[in-house]
């Protein structure tokens, strides 16, 4: 090991494009007796990111160290108030300011320094594009078995069915033809018989007369 980074990073199981949801799935490998030494995430196309927050002057600088001085004077107070005996309140509560006013002190100087190259506070964070889960070579069976019972299928898309058609089945009977129609029928072939219709009423001979 070189550097606080590990050499070895093993084979990839897992592709995920949040952090959070690489530290779940690391979760899952060890509650399954995946041993952690084994286990690395590796985050590809690495980028820093600072968010202002907000605008940095003397007022806030003074509220800064303020803070500081607070966590500063509960030190000295368990320094020199609690190891000496018969303290009063009053030597407690006198601790507390002098913590504090150092905390502004410092912080005062501190942004009087570097107020001219930086006058805002902001939090940096390193993102990555995608993160990836490795395992070492000697667990990388089971944690493959382990990631693939975790992830759930995608669930297949609905087609509707189509009709198949038969070549060879005879075509439907077609509908009945309307009132009106012109109907238009094959030629006789030789030999056919044909009935010829019935004379309509116009065309009939009148009856004899008696």
């Amino acid at each position: 090991m070189s550097g606080g980074i590990p050499q070895e990073t093993g084979e990839k199981i897992a592709d995920f494009a949040t952090y959070p949801a690489a530290q779940k799935a690391v979760s899952q490998l060890i509650e399954a007796d995946i041993p952690a030494r084994d286990i690395a995430i590796v985050g590809h196309g690495l980028r820093s990111v600072e968010t202002i927050t907000g605008r940095l002057g003397y007022a806030a600088a003074a509220r800064s160290g303020a803070i500081n001085g607070i966590l500063l004077g509960l030190l000295f107070s368990a320094i020199f108030v609690l190891g000496t005996t018969g303290a009063g309140i009053q030597l407690f509560v006198g601790v507390m300011f002098v913590g504090i006013a150092l905390g502004m002190l410092m912080s005062l100087i501190a942004y009087a320094i570097v107020r001219r190259r930086r006058d805002y506070t902001s939090v940096t964070q390193v993102l990555a594009d995608r993160y990836e889960v490795t395992v070492l070579p000697r667990s990388i069976h089971r944690a493959r078995e382990v990631v693939g019972r975790t992830k759930t299928p995608a669930p297949l898309a609905f087609t509707p069915a189509t009709p198949r058609t038969d070549p060879e089945a005879p075509a439907s009977p077609a509908a009945p033809p309307q009132y009106g129609e012109r109907i238009e029928l094959p030629p006789p072939q030789y030999g056919e018989r044909i009935d010829a219709p019935p004379p309509a009423e116009q065309d009939r001979p009148a009856p004899p007369p008696q």
